[in-house]
């Protein structure tokens, strides 16, 4: 006979409710109070003014300057989630390939950077790309440059250090979709006369893009919403979403405005990423069913 108590029933309500205060306190609210901010006057003389008005969503909506703010922060992102895509899925599927003893090893040289403050190094990659720093140094030895390469500063540095910040999330997310997979089913398919590149394209690629998937999702969110590393590295010559964002509150004191372009950010985000997810399930329906 099933005990279908009402203690019973609490049960999963009770577990679940830690995480939901946490969702509530540390995002729901904070969000919402964003958005309630992101609809006041703002006057350069009174400051913020209780009034409501649309004119913050106005002007970043058209306003051609934050159009290229925003353009440029998806292009950055879409950057570096491709180049973790592209690093991360051969570097894990090697990882797999190894020794239990040496991907002990290896997963901590992998996630060990993921301990240190993306500050620390953040600075420390400001270092490596100087124009006297290692990178620049080695590439002139070599005779591949000629004269020091701008990576300061710029946005292919940017896109370099932020690369290696959030490659270990890609990493992690293709390794729990790979332990799912059955290797059987790839020498099943080289046993009938497959080859490696069409047993990887059509048998193991479409097994790992669950993985693929959730670590994009991860790093684009996380590129996109950076500010530490592009203000950094970046600088005052390249400016994305989050700097405007945080130029607004600290420097002009424009809250409401920066509330406004906060909100059009996460409301991007949120529109990418379930855009981009829904294609991809639609893409590989058999393996998400």
């Amino acid at each position: 006979m099933v005990d279908s108590s009402p203690r019973q029933s609490r049960t999963p309500w009770l577990l679940s409710l830690p995480s939901l205060l946490l969702f509530i306190g540390l995002l729901a609210v904070p969000m919402g109070l964003t958005a309630v901010l992101s609809f006041h006057v703002f006057e350069g003389m009174r400051g913020i003014q209780a009034e409501f008005t649309l004119s913050n969503y106005i002007e970043v909506l058209t306003d051609g300057y934050y159009y290229e703010l925003f353009l440029r922060t998806g292009l950055m992102s879409l950057g570096v989630t491709a180049i973790c895509v592209l690093l991360g899925v051969p570097e894990t599927l090697i990882l797999a390939k190894m020794r239990p003893a040496f991907q002990g090893t290896f997963f901590v040289v992998i996630l060990g950077p993921l301990l240190i403050s993306v500050v620390v190094r953040t600075l420390g990659w400001q270092i490596l790309l100087g124009r006297q720093g290692p990178v620049n140094s080695a590439l002139l030895t070599l005779g591949l440059v000629d004269e020091p390469v701008r990576f300061l500063y710029s946005m292919t540095g940017v896109v370099i250090v932020l690369a290696h910040v959030l490659l270990p999330f890609m990493i992690v997310a293709v390794w729990s979709a790979l332990q799912r997979f059955d290797g059987q089913v790839a020498h099943a398919a080289r046993s009938l006369g497959a080859g490696p590149i069409t047993t990887f394209w059509r048998v193991v690629f479409p097994q790992l893009m669950p993985g693929i998937l959730s670590g994009a999702i991860i790093v684009f969110t996380l590129a996109a919403s950076a500010f530490a590393t592009p203000a950094i590295i970046g600088g005052r010559r390249v400016k994305v979403v989050t700097t405007a964002i945080y130029d607004e509150f600290l420097t002009s004191l424009n809250w409401p405005l920066g509330a406004a372009i906060a909100i059009i950010l996460l409301i991007a985000i949120v529109a990418v990423v379930l855009g981009s997810n829904r294609l991809v399930e639609r893409r590989f329906k058999q393996v998400f069913s």
